[in-house]
């Protein structure tokens, strides 16, 4: 589904990503990890769009992609979360989900003033679509909260329904399970593989918590110093003595990555 080819991006005279190539396999959920300050993220922007590479390119199911700005990815079926939930505060949970489908007939003042009946009934479906998601995600209980109130586990949960809310090819994820308690992060694992299982989605998941990563992803790729330094199962990475010594600053082989 993806396919990084020699990725570089240098910010002034730092190199952030360096020279990384990987493949994301279509239908899997793959597991991105590695020391804070690996480039993960960085790389993530640069696939999604965000920053623009300083070199290389990125293929999505085989089109090239290299550079193009997050809006037109996202019409392609690109999406991502972030580490920091990026909610509308004050829109409530069904609200913030019905923002999301694009060239809504209601965004236009011609078409609430001419075509009423065409926006209504636009409207109607999105809101179907919005609460079939919320019950997908076991969230009615919250559907009309303002989502500025949610917990951190919850407001995850609905960045995972907003990437339901359109025909996502490939969905990345960004520590989805940072500041999330472990029963809201079991919620959004399950979710995650339900969604791969019955949906067909491709996800990448970058994690630190190695649970979670063992719960949900095969492969699991590793960065360190802004290059991939290992691809494998999780019990291959753990193994990897260049991996353990990325993590642990040692090459002990009774270490193993935690």
């Amino acid at each position: 589904m993806i396919k990084v080819d020699n990725l570089t991006k240098k910010f002034g005279g730092f190199t952030a990503v360096n020279h990384a190539s990987l493949s994301i396999g279509k239908g899997s959920i793959t597991g991105l990890i590695g020391p804070n300050g690996a480039g993960k993220t960085t790389l993530f922007n640069v696939i999604a769009g965000v920053h623009k590479p300083t070199s290389g390119t990125v293929l999505l199911d085989g089109e090239d992609i290299t550079g193009l700005p997050p809006h037109e990815l996202f019409h392609k079926g690109m999406l991502r979360t972030f580490q920091i939930a990026h909610e509308f505060s004050t829109l409530t949970v069904r609200e913030n989900l019905m923002m999301v489908p694009a060239d809504q007939p209601g965004e236009s003042l011609r078409d609430v003033w001419f075509h009423g009946r065409k926006v209504r009934e636009q409207e109607k479906r999105v809101k179907e679509k919005a609460d079939e998601v919320i019950d997908f995600l076991e969230i009615s209980h919250v559907a009309n909260e303002l989502a500025g109130n949610l917990s951190g586990g919850q407001k995850k949960l609905l960045e995972l329904g907003r990437t339901m809310m359109v025909d996502a090819k490939v969905v990345f994820l960004d520590e989805v399970g940072a500041g999330v308690n472990r029963t809201l992060l079991n919620t959004i694992g399950d979710a995650i593989i339900r969604l791969n299982q019955e949906r067909g989605y491709t996800f990448c998941v970058i994690e630190h918590d190695m649970d979670f990563i063992d719960k949900l992803c095969d492969p699991v790729i590793v960065m360190a110093e802004g290059s991939v330094l290992a691809e494998g199962t999780l019990a291959e990475i753990k193994a990897n003595e260049h991996v353990i010594e990325a993590y642990l600053g040692t090459g002990l082989k009774n270490k193993v990555v935690s």
